[in-house]
């Protein structure tokens, strides 16, 4: 099964999920004022997944591993969420870039 984003909001409140194809989320954008910027995070996403320069693994205060995805001019795409270990990490990672080229853009918003 292939992954596919979901793009949620309204107003100016909106945000997407990049989900892998077992339905699980893998990454999260941050809040978007508009939904022209939020499919513009989408499409940044989709251009620099497999890029393994333009992730950033991290440790959060309490010793969880995750990641974080960014663009070409270093801002932050998405983050995942925290993982048990970095060997689980690594493959959220790898799901990311397996399924964050995806054309698969489900509008819920």
């Amino acid at each position: 099964m292939a992954g596919y984003f979901v793009l949620k909001g309204s107003g100016d409140h909106f945000m997407f999920n990049l989900k892998a194809g077992n339905h699980e989320t893998i990454l999260t954008s941050q809040r978007y004022k508009s939904k022209a910027a939020a499919q513009g995070g989408i499409a940044s996403v989709q251009k620099n997944a497999a890029d393994d320069a333009r992730y950033d693994r991290l440790v959060a205060r309490d010793g969880s591993p995750y990641f974080t995805l960014k663009a070409a001019n270093g801002e932050v795409i998405g983050q995942s969420e925290m993982y048990s270990g970095t060997a689980a990490r690594d493959k959220g990672i790898a799901s990311v870039k397996a399924n964050g080229a995806t054309a698969d853009i489900r509008d819920e918003g």
